[in-house]
């Protein structure tokens, strides 16, 4: 049994040996006009994971405010045999009025208490007529690239993956999303 442990111990170290781990914090935007960041986005690509795992296509989210000042998310995706799949939450800024941090959550409400329920959502990169962003979290494990049509400029994607890149992100992982 200990030996089995420690061989298990060894095998984790070597694979986080191996791993490519940024060494700086992620940086966000410098700051965010919330209002306009409001409406439809489409998912372009993303990090797989498991809260996203039966969507097989037309990916996006929408955001609108809420008259309490926070923010409604609704996020929607077609599942295999057609249908859509719909997760609704709830998000607010972490910060000042104009900052790229947000914390949300797709727990029900009377859950919201707990600090562990909300996840962070940073805006990363945000191109300057707000049709291209990027989202993630300070370890870099999750990665969502969106955009307010479902098609978006090639090159303004490319561009995109170079300061992605730049900022430690392990692009082999990114996944195109399919859209209708």
């Amino acid at each position: 049994m200990k030996s089995s442990f420690v061989a298990a111990l060894l095998a984790l170290s070597s694979l986080a040996a191996g791993a490519q781990v940024p060494t700086s914090p992620l940086t966000t935007i410098e700051s965010l006009d919330v209002p306009r960041y409001m409406g439809t986005w489409y998912e372009i690509a993303k990090f797989p994971n498991a809260f996203q795992k039966k969507c097989v296509s037309a990916t996006r989210a929408e955001y609108s405010m809420k008259a309490d000042g926070t923010i409604q998310v609704v996020n929607r995706c077609k599942v295999l045999g057609g249908e859509f799949d719909e997760a609704i939450g709830t998000a607010r800024q972490v910060g000042s009025a104009t900052s790229p941090k947000l914390k949300v959550r797709f727990a029900p409400a009377w859950l919201s208490f707990l600090p562990f329920i909300w996840g962070d959502y940073w805006i990363i990169d945000l191109d300057p007529k707000m049709q291209l962003v990027a989202v993630s979290e300070p370890q870099r494990q999750y990665l969502w690239v969106l955009a307010r049509t479902a098609k978006v400029d090639p090159a303004a994607y490319e561009s995109l993956l170079g300061r992605l890149a730049q900022k430690g992100f392990d692009l082999r992982r990114l996944e195109l999303t399919q859209q209708e």
